[in-house]
């Protein structure tokens, strides 16, 4: 079920209407402000329209994270709205941005390309993450892809990758806790039927 509060911060946005949303329900228009109202409930079928008039489906990718190269934020040529978006076959929390996967030191499970949603802001202490993968940021600028291990002190930890040498003693600025991670092939397959659609709407509306 999606989350009513989502909806009305949905409709916030520029272009997006309550009148709108009905005309892409199909439903009449005070329908959506009794499902803002919580008197009416969304029907299951309803929901992928919602999806799709809110774009409750969409992630913006805000750069990339280095599985094996060493990305440098303040020099990486990345414009402030990201590297575009990607759109998910489902709504997705949107307290999440996604980075697109560089380098191979953390192959076979994360290859170059791939796509990996996480948190914006860090939601647990570093100690929680202690053998886990995770995007971070390191005090010093970088931005890794790496599993991080318990350093020789608190404010320490050591990174990890399956193919590459560890970093050690190193202290952390941020830890992007991972969502979701999307293939490359996947996310070639989700473009590409987004721009069909595109296409398709543009050429009806012609």
């Amino acid at each position: 079920m999606l989350d009513i509060g989502l909806i009305e911060r949905a409709l916030e946005k520029p272009g997006k209407t309550k009148g709108g949303l009905a005309a892409a329900m199909g439903v009449r228009p005070g329908a959506v402000s009794e499902i803002l109202s919580g008197i009416r409930l969304i029907k299951a079928s309803e929901i992928p329209l919602i999806t799709e008039y809110l774009d409750l489906n969409t992630v913006p990718i805000m750069g990339r994270v280095g599985a094996g190269a060493v990305i440098e934020p303040e020099h990486e040529q990345v414009p402030p709205e990201g590297l575009g978006e990607v759109e998910l076959p489902f709504p997705i929390s949107e307290e999440t941005i996604a980075f697109e996967v560089s380098g191979d030191s953390m192959l076979p499970k994360y290859e170059n390309g791939d796509i990996i949603v996480v948190f914006k802001e860090q939601r647990h202490p570093v100690s929680s993450f202690y053998g886990e993968e995770a995007a971070v940021r390191l005090k010093t600028g970088e931005r890794y892809l790496k599993t991080i291990e318990r350093g020789k002190s608190p404010a320490q930890v050591n990174l990890t990758s399956f193919n590459a040498k560890a970093i050690n003693g190193v202290k952390l600025e941020w830890i992007g806790e991972i969502y979701l991670t999307l293939p490359k092939g996947q996310i070639e397959r989700l473009r590409a039927k987004a721009a069909a659609r595109a296409r398709k709407a543009a050429k009806a509306q012609k």
